[in-house]
């Protein structure tokens, strides 16, 4: 199932773009591609900056929370190198399983600071949805426009509650015996790094405003990307249909964030009148300048040696200082 997984997100997200391109043409696609220009490019290096260094400061925050040393500038490089692995390999999270296992062996723990970085992703994504739910419901016409469009009909749904049933009887049948125990030790470890690593008093404010911040700096892009498209909507009318966009990345079935983001917008900015079309090319134009936005990150993987722990030496032995 584990080995089945990668190639289903792949076969669903390229399948909802080929969708969309079916329905709307290539035409809304390639005026997403065309609107990329000298302006909208800086821009988004600007924003991808500001967006990686609050992301690693957070990163940061999080790591030294569990006990983990981690300077701001490697954690600036590692999240470089993240992002873009991210934006260009199917699954969507192989860059931050990368960073995890780079820092959880240079530290000398590798199961902390895999942790660290899940840590890290989780509240962030927390705090986009809480703050996606309070603007959602703040548009109630938005909200039920959407869903006519983007709830599946009933065999959907109850395929779906027949695979999640079938995969809940694999996880118990898995969780018996050993399995409990070590399920369980698992999650009072993750419960202690919760505490420590997220909620102490010396870490929360930190990474809720860094979160924030970061936040922040997507939806400008989605705006740099709305009005390069040539939408000329106000700021109070663009803001939900670009939450609502990048709630829909949060969805697992993605191609390096391409296919729901572009569905849940194209929808979106149908139902309020913007066109369909529209939001499909401003969709495009985000998913560029996003790209784009972490280049910086090819140069790291291409130049930027991994960081490696120094073995511990015997008693007897006298060796330099790494």
């Amino acid at each position: 199932m584990r080995r089945l997984a990668p190639a289903l997100r792949l076969l669903v997200g390229v399948g909802i773009l080929a969708a969309l391109v079916a329905r709307l043409g290539a035409g809304a696609v390639l005026d997403g591609l065309r609107a990329i220009g000298t302006e909208s490019v800086l821009a988004a290096l600007g924003i991808g900056l500001l967006t990686t260094v609050f992301s690693a400061w957070r990163w940061c925050l999080v790591a030294r929370g569990l006990g983990l040393r981690l300077r701001l500038a490697d954690a600036v490089a590692d999240c470089y190198r993240a992002v873009f692995l991210n934006s260009v390999l199917p699954a969507g999270v192989l860059g931050d399983v990368h960073r995890g296992l780079s820092h959880g062996r240079a530290a000398g723990d590798v199961g902390r600071g895999v942790r660290a970085v899940v840590l890290e992703r989780v509240a962030g994504l927390l705090v986009l949805v809480l703050v996606g739910v309070g603007v959602l419901l703040a548009q109630p016409t938005l909200l039920a426009a959407a869903a006519v469009d983007l709830v599946p009909g009933p065999v959907v749904v109850a395929g779906a509650v027949a695979v999640l049933v079938v995969v809940l009887a694999f996880g118990a049948a898995a969780m018996r015996g050993q399995g409990a125990s070590r399920f369980h030790n698992a999650l009072r470890t993750g419960l202690a790094d919760v505490r420590a690593g997220v909620c102490s008093l010396g870490t929360w404010p930190g990474v809720v405003l860094l979160s924030l911040a970061t936040l922040a700096g997507y939806l400008a892009l989605f705006v740099v990307a709305a009005r390069a498209s040539g939408s000329h909507a106000s700021l109070g009318q663009l803001l939900p249909l670009l939450v609502l966009g990048l709630l829909a990345m949060g969805l697992p079935l993605n191609v390096g964030g391409w296919g729901p983001r572009e569905a849940v917008t194209t929808v979106a900015f149908g139902a309020v009148g913007f066109g369909a079309a529209q939001g499909l090319t401003v969709a495009v134009a985000y998913g560029t300048l996003s790209l784009i936005s972490c280049l910086p990150g090819l140069g790291v993987l291409l130049l930027r040696r991994p960081i490696s722990r120094c073995p511990v030496p015997p008693p007897a032995a006298r060796v330099a200082e790494c």
